[in-house]
C-alpha cells in the first residue's frame, strides 16, 4: 500500500538568492538540488504554494497521464502574455486548450508537413551560400536566419516584399531583445517590465510589439480577402480551419497562435542546429559516422530519405537530450489535489517537469554528460525518459516539423561544409530568455566537404 508524504524535501534558499542562481546558472541550479535531494525536491516558498521538481520517469508517467483537469497553466503572464496574446496555444486551459489545439495539430504532420522539405533545402541553401569559405561567421547567427525564413514563408505564406523584409527586420529585433541578459532577467522581475518611452528596453519592446501587431493583422485581412485554396502556408490553413461547432478562427486567435509559433519554432530549432553543428565538430567520430550515412542517400536525396537516416536521427535526439533547449516543461498548476509518486500536493502546488534532469538520469543514460548518438540506436525511450517537447497535453505540436526541418538542413549544410569552430574549446549552456542555448559570440569557419566514398556505416 503507499504511504501518502507530504511534499519532498527541498532546500529553503532566499528568494534573491535562488532566483539570481536560476536566470544566470541554470542548469547548475537543477543539478545541485539532485544531487542532495534526488528526484523529487521542492522549492519552498513564503505562503502555502510551492514549487516541486519531478524528474524520475514513474512521476512524470503520473503527471503526463492525469487527467487534464487536475492542472492549469496559472493564466500565464509577463513577457509571455504580453507577446503571446490570450489565445495562445501555450496559455490556455481546459477545453479551450484541447479545441484550439486540435485545430492546429494538422499542419505540423503528415503530407502537409512534408509538403515544406523543399523549402526547407532551399533556404538552407541560400542561407549557407552567404557563407565566405574559410573566414569566420557567427553560427547561431546564421542557424536563427535560416528558422526565421522557414518561419516567414511556410508559417506566414510571406517571401519577398515590403512586408517580408519589415516583418524580418522586426521579428528579428524583437526575438534578439528578447534573448537579451536584460530580458532574460525582465522575465523573471517584474518591476523591469516598465515603459519608460522607447529608449527602454521594455519600451522598445512594447513599441516593435505594436508595430509587428499591424503588419499582422494587415496579412490576416489580406489573406482573407483572397481566394488560397492553392496556398499551403499554415497561415491559410488556419484561416480555413473551422472549429466543430464551424466557426473559424479570429483575427485575435490567428494572431496570436501566429507569434506563439514564432516564438516557439525559432528559437528552439536555430538553439538545435547550433548545437548540433557544435557537436559534430567536437567529436570526429560522430562526423565521420554522418558522413558516410549521408553519402549512402545518393546525390541531392529526397527530404523523406534523409529524414529517416538512422544517424542523422539519432545525431538530432541526442542533441535535444544532453541539452534540451527548454530545460522544464510546462508549470502545471494544481487545481485539485493530486498524488504523484506517493506525494500528496496541494492545491496552488506548481508542478514542474525537469526535462534536464530526466535527460541526465545515470540510470536510464549511463555517462549522462557524454554525447553518444549511439543511444537511441540500441534502445527506445519511453517519453517520460525522453521529453525534449514536454509530455502530455502540453507536448508541443510542433515537435514533428521541429525535428523534420532540423534533418534537412543538417544535412544540406554537411553535404557541402565542413563547418569547424574557431575556438576548440567545450562550450557549455548559457540562457537565452526561456531557452538553454549555445553562447552568443561563438564563430565557426566553413570550408568544402570532401565527398565521402559509398561505403557501409557500422552505426
Amino acid at each position: 500500500m503507499t504511504v501518502t508524504k507530504s511534499l519532498p524535501d527541498g532546500p529553503r534558499v532566499p528568494y534573491w538568492r535562488r532566483i539570481i542562481k536560476f536566470i544566470f546558472r541554470p542548469i547548475e541550479y537543477v543539478e545541485d538540488f539532485a544531487k542532495v535531494y534526488g528526484d523529487n525536491f521542492t522549492i519552498w516558498r513564503k505562503g502555502d504554494n510551492q514549487l516541486v521538481y519531478f524528474s524520475h520517469p514513474q512521476a512524470l508517467e503520473q503527471i503526463f497521464t492525469a487527467d487534464a483537469s487536475h492542472f492549469g497553466t496559472g493564466g500565464g503572464g509577463g513577457v509571455l502574455k504580453y507577446l503571446l496574446g490570450d489565445n495562445s496555444l501555450i496559455l490556455l486551459d481546459g477545453d479551450r486548450h484541447q479545441r484550439q489545439r486540435q485545430l492546429l495539430t494538422p499542419p505540423f504532420h503528415g503530407e502537409r508537413m512534408r509538403a515544406y522539405g523543399q523549402t526547407i533545402r532551399e533556404i538552407t541553401q541560400q542561407v549557407s551560400n552567404e557563407w565566405v569559405i574559410g573566414k569566420p561567421f557567427n553560427i547561431r547567427t546564421s542557424m536563427q536566419e535560416i528558422t526565421l525564413r522557414v518561419i516567414l514563408r511556410v508559417v506566414f505564406g510571406v517571401d519577398e516584399g515590403t512586408k517580408y523584409q519589415q516583418l524580418r527586420q522586426l521579428l528579428s529585433s524583437v526575438l534578439d531583445l528578447l534573448s537579451s541578459s536584460w530580458m532574460s532577467a525582465a522575465l523573471f522581475f517584474q518591476f523591469m517590465q516598465r515603459d519608460l518611452g522607447a529608449w527602454s528596453p521594455w519600451g522598445k519592446f512594447l513599441s516593435q510589439l505594436q508595430q509587428i501587431d499591424q503588419l499582422i493583422y494587415a496579412l490576416i485581412q489580406e489573406r482573407r480577402a483572397e481566394s488560397s485554396h492553392n496556398r499551403q502556408d499554415i497561415l491559410s490553413l488556419m484561416i480555413s480551419a473551422r472549429y466543430e461547432d464551424g466557426q473559424p478562427m479570429s483575427d485575435a486567435e490567428l494572431r496570436d497562435e501566429l507569434m506563439t509559433m514564432l516564438v516557439a519554432g525559432h528559437e528552439t530549432t536555430a538553439s538545435a542546429l547550433t548545437w548540433a553543428l557544435y557537436w559534430i565538430d567536437h567529436l570526429p567520430e560522430v562526423r565521420e559516422k554522418l558522413l558516410q550515412e549521408l553519402s549512402t542517400a545518393g546525390v541531392n536525396p529526397e527530404p523523406s530519405i534523409i529524414t529517416k537516416l538512422p544517424y542523422l536521427t539519432a545525431v538530432c535526439q541526442e542533441t535535444l537530450r544532453i541539452y534540451p533547449i527548454v530545460i522544464n516543461g510546462f508549470f502545471r498548476i494544481v487545481k485539485s489535489p493530486i498524488e504523484i509518486m506517493g506525494y500528496n500536493l496541494p492545491k496552488g502546488t506548481a508542478v514542474i517537469p525537469s526535462i534536464y534532469l530526466a535527460h541526465h538520469r545515470e540510470a536510464v543514460y549511463p555517462q549522462p554528460n557524454l554525447f553518444k548518438p549511439e543511444r537511441f540506436l540500441e534502445r527506445q525511450f519511453s517519453p517520460y525518459e525522453y521529453l525534449p517537447f514536454g509530455g502530455g497535453n502540453r507536448r508541443c505540436i510542433g515537435l514533428a516539423f521541429a525535428q523534420y526541418e532540423m534533418k534537412i538542413a543538417l544535412a544540406t549544410i554537411l553535404s557541402q561544409f565542413q563547418i569547424s569552430s574557431v575556438n576548440k574549446r567545450p562550450v557549455r549552456p548559457v540562457r537565452r530568455g526561456l531557452t538553454l542555448a549555445t553562447p552568443g559570440g561563438m564563430q565557426m569557419i566553413a570550408i568544402p566537404q570532401v565527398k565521402q566514398a559509398h561505403t557501409p556505416v557500422e552505426v
